[in-house]
């Protein structure tokens, strides 16, 4: 067995919530839906709430001045994070608006019958549902792209799938229920072949993948705070700067103009084009400290973590007779499981009375909940904040479980 990485301290003393109210430990086991916060996130949305808030970008004052400072230090801090430019960062209020935006300005200006979007069969409904709707109002229609036996997109039959008719191509960067990684400069050399473009859905890889969009050659690209042990309410979208300055505004008000007439307008260049009204101010600065914080513990020891977590769960899972294990035995911090003759909700409510917090149902993923038959999944999602302890309490409560349902 890999044990995990060692580490200099002691993770969980960071992060507040991972006590119980009696101040027992809390076997936090959902961080792909999303993460406990340390506290050095929390002081800085705190402070940044409190004795330095003001407005940004208006203000003539000084305080004003100095949050914007702040505020677009924290787009850099992001930029420098995923390996783009500041000007290619846009702020939005998570992974779902991002794909949003992207569907509405870019697909709303580039795609028309005739056109094919494709995406993959384990998407999260977030990377579902806005090129449904998109392909409502153009005409346009979506390719399904299958998935290999052990649970990853198939990128030889995606290969198949590109054909000239392709116009965009949107994929998981890691599967928020298999854990299964995405060989995405394999798929955006092949999306590029065909003149399309490449958005990844990177909410579950940013948090423990060391990301370079040079080196992914995507177009775009979406992640969300929460997960990244930031606050909710404020995600990214990255994308090429030519594609940005070619795409129309999506939303209209403040922030995002250049000069209002009632004859017409224009509008401010990207990024602010996209940033209608007042930004989420503190909540970039809660980002830009998460990144501080898990940068300060490197992504690969994060990774390296989940990953012998990964192994030990899936190892112990396999030997028992009534369990069934989805996804690659690579898969990246994340198991999704089933216990014969238990319902995951079943599963996850005697869990919790013995402080484990799992993840059960569809996980916003029910085209692939269909794929592998079942209605439901268990899921444990490790965060770096993980370590053995969590993978024996789940254990022992599994078998609570087995003694509860005979």
């Amino acid at each position: 067995m890999n044990a995990p990485a060692a580490l200099k301290r002691d993770l969980r003393a960071d992060f507040p919530g991972m006590v119980t109210g009696e101040g027992k430990p809390w076997h936090y086991l959902d961080t792909g839906a999303t993460s406990q916060k340390p506290r050095a996130v929390i002081d800085a949305v705190a402070r940044a709430l409190g004795e330095t808030y003001a407005t940004v970008h208006r203000g003539v004052y000084a305080r004003s001045a100095e949050m914007t400072l702040r505020y677009e230090a924290a787009r850099r801090r992001v930029a420098g994070f995923i390996g783009g430019s500041e000007n290619e960062v846009v702020f939005t209020r998570g992974a779902t608006e991002a794909i949003n935006l992207v569907a509405n300005s870019w697909g709303g200006a580039n795609l028309k019958a005739g056109d094919t979007m494709v995406l993959s069969t384990l998407e999260h409904h977030s990377n579902i549902v806005p090129w449904q709707l998109l392909a409502e109002r153009s005409g346009a229609e979506i390719a399904v792209c299958p998935l290999t036996d052990d649970g990853q997109i198939d990128l030889d039959a995606l290969e198949g799938l590109l054909e000239p008719s392709v116009k965009l191509v949107a994929l998981a960067h890691v599967s928020n229920v298999l854990g299964s990684v995405l060989d995405a400069k394999r798929a955006a050399d092949m999306t590029h072949s065909v003149g399309a473009k490449l958005l990844l859905d990177g909410c579950q890889a940013a948090p423990r993948l060391s990301l370079d969009m040079t080196a992914l050659d995507c177009d775009f690209y979406v992640f969300s705070a929460h997960k990244l042990y930031g606050p909710t309410g404020i995600g990214v979208l990255w994308a090429r700067s030519e594609i940005l300055d070619a795409m129309p505004p999506w939303e209209g008000g403040g922030a995002m103009i250049d000069r209002v007439t009632f004859e017409k307008t224009t509008y401010a260049p990207p990024p602010q084009r996209f940033e209608a009204g007042t930004p989420a101010i503190t909540e970039a600065i809660g980002l830009a400290a998460a990144i501080d914080y898990v940068e300060s513990i490197g992504l690969e020891t994060i990774h390296a973590r989940e990953t012998a977590l990964v192994q030990r769960l899936r190892r112990e899972l396999s030997a028992m007779n009534d369990v069934t294990v989805y996804g690659p035995s690579d898969s990246a911090g994340i198991v999704s499981f089933m216990l014969d003759g238990v319902h995951p909700h079943d599963l996850g409510t005697i869990l919790d009375e013995g402080d484990v917090a799992i993840r059960a149902g569809h996980h916003c993923a029910q085209p692939l909940m269909d794929h592998l038959g079942v209605p439901a999944t268990a899921r444990a999602s490790f965060g770096l904040y993980s370590d053995d302890s969590d993978v024996e309490a789940l254990l022992e409560g599994m078998d609570r479980t087995r003694r509860i349902f005979g």
